[in-house]
């Protein structure tokens, strides 16, 4: 038997509903705040990854999925959605409109990692992205977005911030961090001996627990910043606190992409186990600029579905109803036909209407309607066709009435008024 890739999902009929009820809290809240769709292949050139990712991130390094196509370019799988977003505003010149320009997408990503729960190797998730505006006033309103989708969902994970600095005052930063790692070098793993000299900044999100260890007194960033980038980050907090959100300041988030600067930020919780970041996300100021873009600011953050369904059933989230609103049977291949019939007038005025297509017995076909859940069962047989009437009843509390089977209107009336 052929069996799924390892790492990846089935998503199946029975959790669907809940998928579609996240995906749709996630448009509505963000369309609220003004964010248009966007789409963007699955597949791209290596090359903007190794760029905006960076070739130095266990991203790049160990998760990505390369192949060369038929003419023997370089491609890979998206691994996240911020990159190929930027790369699209860039060709199709968005920037050239009214700013800020914000943007929402929906995506799979793949990366290969040790499958666990709350992380497979095709993940998916929603992002925002906005491109244009600089003022720490738009950073506060991207993590208050992201706060009004898990409101709206009725969770409400930790948030967690920080601040990674500008280029110049994380150089001071990272060549702290250099000399303090440096003195330890023979006890951290063999790849954050190597991030020693590309990256010491990567060495922070290690999962080693003896680099976790040696992490916990490194300097901190917050302690590195310069003017600018402290004066920002205290606005971002100001305006949090106006909005009475609740956060807390770790000097030690980092993110695990090469691409952000300046405010940084996660939403957690722990509930759901290791994999426990729901949200994550910061300010990206010099990527457009480094695809060969124009300078133009940016920020955004990426929420992992998986994880938030996961945080969903925990809490016992019922599953969102789908079943039909009416099963119409049948007693003969005539009032078959008229059932179909029916059925299609009927969800073509917005109902979920079933007829048989298997030529069970009309006994059959109550079994049928009662396991299917439908709301409604209409019987069609010779009498009903002839007098255009029949009885429709009610498969949650039994009582009938009268409808007359030529006017689909008033029969979508009737089981709209009992639902």
């Amino acid at each position: 038997m052929i069996q799924k890739p390892r790492g990846t999902l089935d998503l199946l009929p029975e959790s669907t509903p809940l998928w579609r009820k996240v995906e749709q809290a996630c448009f509505a809240v963000s369309r609220r705040f003004g964010y248009e769709e966007i789409r963007v292949p699955t597949f791209e050139r290596s090359e903007l990854y190794h760029r905006s990712v960076g070739e130095g991130t266990d991203v790049v390094q160990k998760e990505t999925y390369d192949f060369s196509d038929k003419d023997g370019r370089a491609m890979t799988l998206r691994p996240e959605g911020t990159a190929g977003v930027s790369r699209a505003v860039i060709e199709n010149s968005l920037y050239a409109g009214v700013m800020p320009l914000k943007l929402s997408y929906l995506l799979s990503c793949f990366r290969y990692e040790l499958p666990q729960a709350g992380r497979s190797r095709e993940f998916y998730q929603f992002g925002v992205e906005c491109f244009g505006a600089a003022r720490s006033a738009c950073d506060a309103e991207v993590i208050l977005l992201a706060d009004g989708i898990f409101k709206e969902l009725g969770l409400s994970p930790r948030l967690e911030i920080n601040s990674i600095g500008c280029p110049e005052c994380r150089a001071r930063y990272l060549e702290a961090l250099k000399e303090y790692f440096s003195a330890c070098r023979d006890q951290l793993c063999e790849t954050c001996r190597g991030r020693l000299e590309k990256n010491a900044l990567r060495i922070l999100d290690c999962k080693n627990e003896s680099c976790k260890a040696i992490s916990k007194d490194a300097p901190l960033i917050t302690d590195y910043l310069c003017a600018d980038c402290k004066t920002q980050f205290d606005e971002v907090k100001e305006l949090l606190d106006a909005q009475n959100l609740v956060y807390t300041v770790n000097p030690r988030i980092v993110r695990g992409l090469d691409y952000y600067r300046g405010l940084v930020f996660e939403f957690i919780d722990e509930s759901i186990g290791a994999q426990s970041t729901l949200c994550g996300g910061g300010r990206y100021d010099g990527l457009i600029r480094s695809l060969d873009g124009p300078d133009l600011p940016g920020i955004g953050f990426a929420m992992g579905l998986t994880r938030i369904i996961l945080c969903l059933e925990q809490k016992g989230e019922p599953v969102p109803a789908q079943k039909p609103d009416l099963y119409l049977a049948s007693t003969d291949p005539e009032s078959a036909k008229a059932a179909f019939t029916l059925a299609q007038a009927l969800r073509e005025r917005g109902l979920c209407a079933t007829s048989d297509l298997v030529g069970r017995s009309v006994k059959s076909q109550m079994k049928y309607a009662d396991k299917s859940g439908a709301g409604y069962v209409i019987v069609l047989g010779d009498e009903e066709l002839q007098t255009k009437r029949a009885r429709l009843r009610s498969l949650r509390d039994g009582t009938e009435q009268v409808v007359d089977i030529e006017d689909p209107d008033a029969l979508k009336k009737r089981i709209q008024e009992g639902n």
